[in-house]
């Protein structure tokens, strides 16, 4: 073991080599003297665990990959092939063209963020997509905040605290990443009064928990999961008339902020957003990054006394969204206003995609790919918690393993992975397959030759 440790060179020589001295000239020095340093300890460590000593050839690559590591993004660009098409765990919705473009615009030097360019004094951030918001829904008012679980906090901190809200026993759900509504109730200082039952609740239910500490009724979106059979639930007009006899605002979280009617498109109808606020809701919360198709955002629109006390709150500062993203945000309402979002917007793109145009793109993957992929029928999802079970015809890139032995599947989707741009394909059962309805436009080449490279990987 002595005879291990004395085959590790010293940091100064190991820094002498000329490999490492390259990495000085991209890096800084200091950065390359720790990580030697660190390499080398972790060295001493193996030895002493009864392991032998890296060559010098080891110890260089050793260096390199953790100096590189260090520096180099972690965050990069996927190609999505699995057919979800708002992919939480893939970030969501992604932007159109027009509203990438207004980011780096805001990013790129000073902006108008909060000030009034016509009296030359401090303004409101919220300025930049107040009308719109109240045009596209037709609210009295409306602002923007970090995302929904924000929105929703901010609404029941600022106008329930230390009172009532009353819930349908079938809404106090928890959606992805642990977003429980009873735990933001209880967060916000909120008491949350269930009624009903899991799968019906009543008018009378509500009715007959209204209390005088009761401050509002919600409605809560099922998000990720849907009740079927012998279920009743109260129309949202419905419970804005019993708040409206008692004097009570209805709130109502409707998750995916969904503007277009998706039944058009051969799915289950989803809550719309104007369809809330037309049936006298005082305030309606929804995301910015799902079916609304922009960047992430919270999104409250409602009665104008009301949004301005959530203004006021201290909460407001602490959830309050960024100057990039309100500048996607505007521009993905601008074209909700143009009635151009299925052909700008990339999630209503997908959604409207029609079948025989994906299988066109199918095939060619299939042909570039020879004996080792065929085309067959599937199904696409939405994702992101919105239209639960409802899923879009399409056509998949199917690769089978065999059914004993080694998984071809999760070899191919590791490959898959490993490539750059990384390509995120979906595995069921032996087989792996890809669905063109989620891959971007002029990303097609790109899979094509990721796929050809772990074949030709796997062959060998």
């Amino acid at each position: 073991m002595k005879s291990e440790f004395r085959s590790l060179p010293s940091v100064d020589k190991l820094l002498s080599d000329a490999r490492i001295r390259e990495l000085e000239v991209s890096y800084s020095r200091s950065l390359v003297v720790e990580v030697v340093r660190q390499v080398l300890e972790d060295c001493r460590q193996s030895i002493s665990r009864g392991e032998p000593a890296p060559s010098s050839d080891n110890l260089v690559e050793a260096v390199s990959g953790r100096v590189r590591g260090l520096v180099e993004p972690t965050l990069q660009q996927v190609v999505n092939a699995t057919g979800v098409i708002i992919h939480t765990n893939l970030g969501r919705a992604p932007l159109s063209r027009e509203a990438i473009a207004a980011m780096e615009e805001a990013s790129r030097g000073y902006s108008n963020l909060e000030f009034d360019l016509q009296v030359g004094v401090r303004g409101h951030r919220d300025v930049h997509i107040t009308s719109l918001l109240c045009r596209v829904t037709g609210a009295e008012d409306a602002m923007a905040v970090n995302n929904n679980a924000s929105a929703v906090l901010l609404t029941l901190t600022a106008l329930c605290k230390k009172k009532e809200v009353i819930v349908s026993r079938g809404q106090a759900v928890e959606i992805g990443g642990g977003f429980r509504i009873p735990d933001v109730m209880r967060q916000s200082g909120a008491k949350l009064v269930e009624v009903g039952t899991t799968n019906c609740t009543y008018v009378s239910d509500y009715e007959q928990a209204i209390t005088p500490r009761t401050a509002a009724l919600l409605r809560v979106h099922s998000s990720n999961f849907k009740l079927v059979g012998f279920v009743e639930d109260v129309a949202i007009g419905d419970l804005v008339q019993l708040g409206n006899k008692n004097n009570l605002p209805v709130f109502d979280d409707l998750g995916s902020g969904c503007l277009l009617d998706t039944t058009k498109y051969g799915l289950s109808p989803e809550p719309r957003v104007q369809d809330s606020v037309a049936a006298g809701v005082a305030l309606a919360m929804f995301s910015g990054d799902k079916l609304l198709g922009g960047p992430q955002a919270g999104i409250i629109v409602g009665r104008q006394h009301l949004v301005a006390k959530l203004r006021k709150h201290p909460l407001a500062r602490a959830v309050r969204i960024d100057k990039t993203r309100l500048a996607g945000l505007a521009v993905t309402l601008t074209h909700y206003l143009k009635g151009e979002a299925e052909q700008k917007i990339p999630v209503w793109r997908m959604i409207a995609a029609p079948v025989d145009e994906i299988e066109r793109r199918a095939k060619a993957w299939a042909e570039a790919l020879g004996p080792l992929g065929a085309v067959a029928d599937g199904e696409s999802v939405v994702g992101g918690g919105s239209l639960p079970g409802s899923t879009l015809p399409t056509k998949l890139v199917v690769i089978k393993g065999p059914t004993k032995g080694p998984s071809l599947a999760q070899s191919l989707a590791q490959s898959l992975r490993a490539n750059r741009p990384p390509v995120v394909a979906r595995i069921e059962g032996n087989a792996l397959l890809l669905d063109p309805r989620t891959v971007l436009p002029g990303e097609d080449q790109a899979v094509i030759e990721a796929l050809c490279k772990a074949a030709t990987a796997i062959k060998r």
